[in-house]
């Protein structure tokens, strides 16, 4: 089983951030190729190991190359691996990211990157209501040590409806809800990383559990799917 990422793949997006063309990618092609193949295998193993204690119904790993119609960087290819790992839906909620880059620039996230509109206003509505339980979980030092503090972009004061006072705005005006964790180059390629990236997700279960039971049930507490 493929527990890390070859030195030889950080060392090929290194030369690639030099010599980001498509002449130098096509020469090297081949090489690509094989290093592909062999982080696909870690990713997919990554994915066994979170089927142990996790129901994650699918894996997708992102191209390579990179869609410049609407993006002033006109470079044609990324120069790291990225692969997302999905919950079974409707009853689970949230879901796994990792990225696998050079000069120590590789992570996992997890969370809840794109709610719905739906989905936001629930869990706003929820923190609006009682703020206890999730703030119990994200301060938990066991939680904190491994994932900090919850990041993701937000609205400036206050979404439409609510207090811009209330003392949970701090929760209710995110509209993402993200968990980031950084490792270095020497992490990233020594023996065992992927069994370190999956206890590190474990960790993030409790808030997953807390969420997908806000995310299935309406005010009162009852089901919705």
């Amino acid at each position: 089983m493929e527990t890390a990422i070859q030195k030889k793949t950080l060392t090929f997006f290194k030369k690639l951030e030099k010599n980001n063309n498509r002449d130098w990618f096509n020469e090297h092609k081949r090489e690509f190729k094989t290093i592909e193949k062999d982080v696909k295998q870690v990713y997919n193993n990554l994915l066994e190991l979170l089927n142990k204690h996790d129901a994650v119904d699918k894996l997708k790993m992102f191209r390579i190359y990179r869609d410049v119609r609407f993006s002033k960087n006109k470079l044609p290819y990324k120069t790291h691996f990225g692969g997302s790992f999905h919950r079974n839906k409707p009853e689970l909620r949230g879901g796994y990211y990792l990225h696998i880059a050079p000069n120590n620039q590789s992570f996992i996230a997890t969370g809840f990157w794109q709610p719905n509109k739906e989905d936001l206003l629930r869990l706003r509505k929820e923190f609006e209501i009682d703020d206890d339980e999730i703030r119990s979980i994200i301060t938990q030092k066991s939680f904190k040590s491994v994932w900090g503090t919850i990041v993701g972009d937000e609205v400036k004061t206050a979404p439409r409806g609510f207090d811009k006072n209330h003392p949970a705005i701090d929760l209710i005006k995110k509209k993402q809800y993200i968990f980031t964790k950084a490792y270095t180059d020497a992490q990233v390629t020594s023996k065992g990383f992927i069994d370190d990236v999956d206890s590190d997700f474990k960790a993030i279960r409790p808030f997953f559990d807390y969420m997908s039971d806000v995310l299935t049930t309406n005010l009162n507490g009852e089901s919705i799917i």
